[in-house]
């Protein structure tokens, strides 16, 4: 029909001045069980997607970083549900222009994009929580690098665990597990502790064992060299008692902040203070 003809003329002319990469993008769709970089690609179920960012408790104040961001999803639902900035990496650079479009029609491009990159070589540091769903192999490749985040930093992982890193949290749903940890601050080796407000005035040496967020030590109380009672690290917060030469029993509970740590103390006494610690 000759009404067709402008119609198709001005189609083809669009197609024409499209780069060639677009014109390839507009009808890419990916196909479950497709080949990827380590991994074939699976998506996520929405249901553990919103699982896994409420067991992290995303808000608006979070920048969410999902390591082999797929077709978006997870980065999508962490800004668009709960107001979070987010970043996706993706290995696959027409999936991730596939699922930049997905933000794009989410109405969350402004605070959720997807880029193309390899997440081994990404510098994901100034994450407040990371999402990941890849391969036990891979996890404890990005293991170390996620160690090395700041303190308090909220990992989550669907289907698959850190090995000895034992999770802070475990969910279960419709067969799927979903892992959880706090990144750890790093609290091993040897303390000054000083307490004030309590009558103790002297210093107390104090030594912290560390596996992860387990920990462990000793405090010395004169010719006495004191267990920990109940020690506890969850990111910076940190929280440990003794009794001491006297049979009293201190609680303590701070935060860590590099090589110094602080907080309030209550003894069963009915004493109570503040707190410090130096690292030696």
């Amino acid at each position: 029909m000759d009404w067709l003809r402008p119609a198709a003329a001005a189609l083809v002319a669009l197609a024409i001045a499209l780069p060639a990469g677009a014109q390839k993008d507009r009808g890419y769709e990916p196909q479950v069980g497709q080949a990827g970089k380590d991994v074939i690609w699976v998506p996520t179920p929405d249901e553990v997607v919103d699982r896994m960012l409420r067991m992290a408790q995303v808000t608006a104040d979070d920048y969410v970083v999902d390591l082999g961001a797929g077709d978006g999803k997870i980065a999508i639902a962490a800004a668009k549900t709960f107001g979070a900035r987010a970043l996706g990496i993706e290995y696959n650079p027409e999936m991730a222009r596939h699922a930049q479009r997905n933000a794009e029609r989410a109405g969350v491009a402004d605070r959720a994009r997807i880029v193309q990159g390899d997440i081994f070589a990404s510098d994901f540091s100034q994450a407040t929580v990371v999402t990941l769903y890849l391969l036990p192999a891979l996890n404890l490749k990005l293991r170390p690098q996620l160690l090395a985040m700041r303190p308090g930093t909220r990992v989550v992982s669907h289907a698959f665990s850190m090995d000895d890193w034992e999770p802070d949290e475990i969910s279960s749903l419709d067969g799927r597990r979903i892992y959880f940890w706090r990144v750890p601050a790093r609290v091993a080796g040897a303390w000054t502790l000083e307490l004030a407000g309590a009558g103790a005035a002297r210093p107390l040496e104090m030594t912290l064992e560390q596996r992860y967020q387990k920990i462990e030590g000793t405090v010395g109380l004169g010719s006495v060299l004191g267990g920990l009672r109940a020690p506890r690290l969850s990111g910076f917060h940190i929280a440990f008692a003794y009794v001491d030469e006297h049979g009293v029993r201190r609680d303590f509970r701070g935060r860590v902040s590099g090589s110094r740590m602080e907080g309030a103390f209550r003894a069963d006494n009915g004493t109570e203070g503040r707190w410090t610690a130096s690292k030696k």
